[in-house]
């Protein structure tokens, strides 16, 4: 199993994508309900005395297992917004994306 790192390191991580998912100006990701939740949560699992704490390395694992997927899913769309399909396109448009021209038809239209 991979090291997980520090639980802060995770906790701001998790804060970062909760700030990006926000999206909007003025409002406040510190305000959402799953932000809350999850500053609680750390604060009610910090370290202890204990030699092994499997409260917080759980909860630390949950964590880094939800922020890897709040990224991936970020990555995801932002990879589908630049590559998606933008509907049926025309040979001409076709050929200039991968730079080339299609040749031009003597007589105008067609070949009379």
């Amino acid at each position: 199993m991979a090291a997980l790192g520090s639980p802060l390191r995770t906790f701001c991580g998790l804060a970062r994508e909760f700030r990006l998912a926000q999206g909007g100006p003025g409002l406040s990701f510190r305000d959402a309900a799953a932000y809350r939740y999850l500053r609680e949560a750390f604060r009610a699992h910090r370290v202890t005395s204990e030699k092994l704490c499997r409260a917080q390395h759980d909860l630390h694992f949950q964590a880094a297992t939800y922020l890897c997927l709040l990224r991936s899913v970020r990555e995801h769309l932002t990879l589908h917004k630049e590559y998606h399909g933008k509907g049926d396109r025309t040979a001409e448009q076709v050929a200039g994306l991968v730079g080339l021209k299609l040749p031009q038809q003597p007589g105008g239209k067609g070949w009379e």
